[in-house]
């Protein structure tokens, strides 16, 4: 009788399987041989399914009842043999594995383990097979498993006084049940493998759990039941915004948009993440049946956490019924996920994520102390000045957070930008990100540091004359945002999906073919005022300058899968985006705007001219890399930089353009410099690491001298040769690599690690491109009109400002020769605006050129920066706190110095002295190395007064 009924169990488990995929022997422990076959002919599956698969591959894992994926083996979508499986014939496939061997967890978690699960792929992952409602396959895993027969559901939803029944079976022998109600012992049973109990009248909400033990094996099962705690209808006192709203130290509002939803429940560390009724919030009818609730009794200062509880009864298809969420609006959450991996050092005193909870919790504190900003009126520099710096936090030095840039504030004000751009520091998945997968918008990425560390950073910044503008990722929102996990299509029923067709913020199909993420309705006035309350936060609270949004193509509701519609003019798209801009400028009359769009000139040139008569108009991205590139590797292609300003694009009527050579998106161009640059010159070959550094102190004079907003990459400006296609150990995997691009890896810090700027090479270009930048910041003419000549190797560019008297820099030429041969190039002097030329790069404004010369010479890769009058920008004060410069460097016969000196001595690196000049020396005269053998020299200048003396580095070609 007793095998008899073993027998009927067995099947009882096995019906909970699935008929496409065996397991033999089943059940199994975790150190026996398996075997698990797969028929891809079922078409009991809702997924695309593997249709004449070249391969098939099993992506597994195993682990608890909660997580069957604990630990994972596979490489989605990499053809590398792992989880390979062997074809049978006829569609079957099979794979063997011992599970305690072919998992990467120890022996005791493998004996731990109470599931496994899986899909199947083929060898790209663009094909995946899973069971019936796209859920993924899972098996019991060992010989005593434990089957939960009621209730039916994680979560039973009662009335208040209802019973709830609760049953298991198990097979592998008697087991000992007990039955734990909101932690306390409600009911145990011994030696039986069939428990049953009722629990009668229950009038609170409750999490149980069943724990089965047999022969030393736990096994529990968790569950839950909220009590509906009927229709709550209040009017709230006032219009409270959605999140939360601190009414005093003691007491806070919260107020959540959550249509479609019969209750809500708030659960936190208030009472111990088991609300009772008085936490069920209140609905308010007269403002689109918004949730709301006011928390009393907290304490000053103190930290408590807290989740939505949102209960829909009668959900849609594949929609759940319960799903627990932080608060969209949080400032602060705490993540299972991440939190466990950020240092103490960059986050001290990080609030303990709350024990026993799953998913993102919001921090709540009243009594917090503002920051006491020094800079409380801070003025931007203008727009036609910005010299805007890109920086990943994550990668710009070796801690990673923002005591980094901070403690690099010197650094930038040496550089001369006036302008930081952060890349995504919005709460984000994950910790090793670029940060465009943001899941809340309005709370900082602990990763990078604290709020009030961020502060700091901003004020440091505005008190060294610096704006800071943050890159803002609105486009879309990843799974686990609250607003796309309230309204979710959950087939699989793991806790996260895609936007249901019941979601007021998002699509279900992106409406552009540029999908990452889910993609936001921004025809919807839920989702218009989500944007608006990121914006004002940002600005309000943090004072920062501007945003870069990112993705503005994205922005429309009318092309879905559709590259010709997302390309080309779309009206709903330039109307909301007037629209967040107007709202901004209405917040900050100065506020940066600016546009990854990346699109046709007769859409931006909407936003670039909008409301330019108020000073204002919109700043879009002008990514200008393949020319750039081209120039810099001395090749052959597309060598027209004119859309590096505004009047490359048609329509602009200002100077509303950061053109860029360089950005994050694209790959360095050094690293292509050292990879395709030109070698048909011996003495001047681009793949030479210290020939190619020489040439990027001319990129920066033909692109961000052109009148208008620039941008650079972090450390273009020291010569950054690492391909952004570096992986985490060094290897570059560029795209369509089988391993991936790992273009979003954590890159290393050479920069600082061998200290670039004591480098001769390097720290030329840094020096070169903080002049640059100075001049272009103070100079007037600078914020005149332009001209450019190019498309061959020696671009040509004029800016003008003829309201300027003759007296002052009202003319500027910018040579430069891209060849990898000296080039003699035209002057083309305008007629009448001076009889002498001064080289603006020389700070003494001895350098000069006559008007009736017709040529120069210029070097390889150099370039020539001529005024009609001096400039007192960079005056010799400045110079000797910066050094003193030698160009070309490196040089294979001679070179120059930027200033007047009157001795020069050059030692080699054992000191000994090797050449010397004495005499009166300006920067016109040239120095002969031709005899040195090649290699690295010191050169030691005294200036013309013998009152100072300096050194620099000189690689000799």
């Amino acid at each position: 009788m007793k095998k008899f009924y073993l027998s009927l169990l067995f099947i009882s488990f096995t019906l909970l399987s699935f008929s496409q995929v065996t397991i033999s022997p089943n059940p199994f422990e975790v150190n026996e041989s398996i075997t698990i076959t797969v028929d891809i002919n079922s078409t009991a599956t809702d997924c695309d399914g593997l249709s004449n698969p070249n391969k098939v591959y099993m992506h597994s894992g195993i682990g608890s009842t909660a997580n069957p994926w604990t630990y994972v083996t596979g490489n989605w979508g990499q053809d590398d043999g792992i989880g390979e499986m062997t074809n049978q014939g006829g569609g079957i496939y099979s794979i063997t594995i011992v599970p305690e061997n072919y998992y990467p967890a120890t022996s005791t978690q493998a004996s731990n383990a109470t599931q496994m699960g899986m899909v199947f792929r083929n060898e790209d992952g663009s094909q995946e097979f899973k069971a019936s409602g796209c859920q993924d396959f899972f098996f019991e895993v060992g010989t005593f498993q434990v089957n939960l027969t009621s209730p039916s559901n994680e979560t039973t939803i009662i009335n208040s006084g209802d019973n709830l029944d609760i049953s298991a079976t198990n097979i592998g022998g008697n087991a000992n049940y007990t039955l734990y109600a909101n932690g306390a012992i409600i009911n145990t049973n011994s030696s039986t493998n069939a428990y049953s109990y009722t629990d009668v009248n229950i009038t609170e909400n409750k999490n149980y759990e069943l724990v089965s033990v047999l022969n030393g094996t736990t096994i529990t099962k968790s569950f839950s039941v909220i009590v509906d705690p009927g229709s709550i209808i209040d009017i709230m006192p006032t219009d409270y915004q959605d999140g939360i709203t601190y009414i005093d130290d003691n007491t806070a509002v919260l107020v959540l948009y959550a249509t479609g939803k019969d209750f809500v429940y708030v659960a936190g560390s208030f009472n111990n993440y088991q609300p009772s009724s008085s936490y069920a919030m209140k609905k308010d009818p007269t403002r689109n049946n918004k949730f709301w609730i006011e928390i009393t009794g907290l304490t000053p200062g103190q930290i408590e956490t807290y989740q939505y509880w949102v209960v829909d009864e009668t959900p849609i298809a594949n929609s759940p019924t319960l799903v627990k969420v932080a608060d969209p609006y949080s400032t602060l959450v705490l993540s299972p996920f991440d939190d466990p991996y950020i240092p103490a050092s960059t986050y001290p005193n990080l609030p303990a994520y709350p024990a026993g909870q799953e998913r993102e919790v919001t921090v709540l504190q009243t009594g917090q102390t503002p920051y006491n900003w020094q800079v409380t009126n801070f003025v931007k520099p203008k727009k036609e000045d910005l010299i805007v710096y890109e920086l990943l936090v994550r990668d710009f030095d070796a801690d990673r957070n923002y005591q980094d840039v901070i403690d690099r504030i010197d650094y930038f004000k040496n550089l001369n930008i006036n302008a930081i751009e952060l890349m995504p520091v919005m709460e984000f998945e994950g910790n090793e990100s670029w940060g465009y997968n943001t899941s809340f918008h309005m709370a900082l990425d602990k990763y990078y540091g604290t709020e009030e560390k961020f502060k700091e950073l901003v004020d440091v910044c505005h008190q060294n004359g610096i704006a800071v503008i943050l890159d803002i990722a609105l486009n879309h929102a990843f799974g686990r945002n609250p607003m796309v996990r309230m309204w979710m299509s959950d087939p699989d029923n793991d806790g996260w999906g895609d936007p249901s067709t019941e979601n007021p913020y998002f699509n279900t199909t992106a409406q552009h073919s540029y999908s990452v993420g889910s993609d936001f309705d921004h025809s919807n006035p839920r989702t218009k005022d989500y944007v608006k309350r990121v914006v004002k936060h940002w600005i309000e609270e943090f004072n920062i300058d501007g945003f870069r949004w990112d993705l503005t193509k994205g922005f429309t509701q009318n092309c879905e899968n559709n590259e010709g519609c997302t390309n080309s003019y779309q009206q709903d798209r330039v109307d909301i985006l007037k629209e967040y801009v107007d709202y901004s400028w209405s917040l900050d009359a100065d506020h940066y705007a600016i546009f990854e769009h990346l699109g046709s000139d007769n859409e931006e040139k909407e936003w670039a001219n909008y409301r330019l008569d108020e000073g204002k108009g919109v700043m879009m991205w002008g990514i200008m890399t393949h020319p750039y590139n081209e120039l810099t590797m001395g090749q052959n292609g597309d060598k027209n930089i004119n859309r590096i300003g505004h009047k490359g694009h048609t329509g602009f009527n200002g100077p509303r353009v950061i053109g860029y050579p360089e950005s994050h998106d694209e790959e360095r161009l050094m690293y292509k410099n050292l990879q395709y640059g030109n070698t048909s010159n011996a003495s001047h070959n681009v793949q030479d690491l210290n020939t190619a550094l020489s040439r990027m102190s001319a990129l920066a004079a033909v692109s961000v001298m052109v009148p208008g907003p620039k941008m650079i990459w972090h450390f273009g400006e020291l010569g950054m040769e690492n391909s952004i296609f570096t992986c985490n150990n060094g290897v570059v995997n560029e795209p369509g690599g089988s391993d991936g691009d790992c273009k979003l890896d954590t890159k290393p810090q050479p920069q600082w690690t061998n200290n670039w700027l004591t480098d001769a090479v390097r720290g030329q270009i840094y020096e070169d491109w903080s002049k640059l930048h100075k001049l272009k910041i103070e100079e007037p003419v600078f914020e005149g009109d332009y001209t450019i000549t190019s498309g061959d190797y020696t671009p040509r560019i004029e800016v003008f400002d003829n309201s300027l008297p003759a007296t002052e820099l009202k003319n500027v030429i910018i040579l430069a020769n891209f060849d990898v041969n000296a080039q003699t190039v035209n002057t083309n002097f305008p007629s009448g605006v001076t009889s002498t030329w001064y080289d603006l790069m020389d700070a003494t404004g001895n350098t000069t050129v006559s008007n009736s010369t017709s040529s120069i010479s210029i070097p390889a890769g150099q370039f020539r920066i001529l005024g009609n009058q001096p400039s007192n920008v960079l005056s010799i004060d400045n110079q000797e706190l910066n050094g003193f410069t030698i160009y070309p460097n490196p040089s294979s016969t001679s070179f120059s110095v930027n200033t007047n000196v009157s001795d020069i001595e050059i030692y080699d690196l054992t000191g000994k002295l090797v050449k010397s000049y004495k005499g009166n020396f300006t920067r016109t005269d040239v120095f002969d190395i031709s005899s040195l053998n090649s290699g690295m020299y010191i050169v030691k200048i005294e200036n013309e007064n013998n009152s100072q003396t300096k050194t620099t580095k000189l690689v000799k070609l």
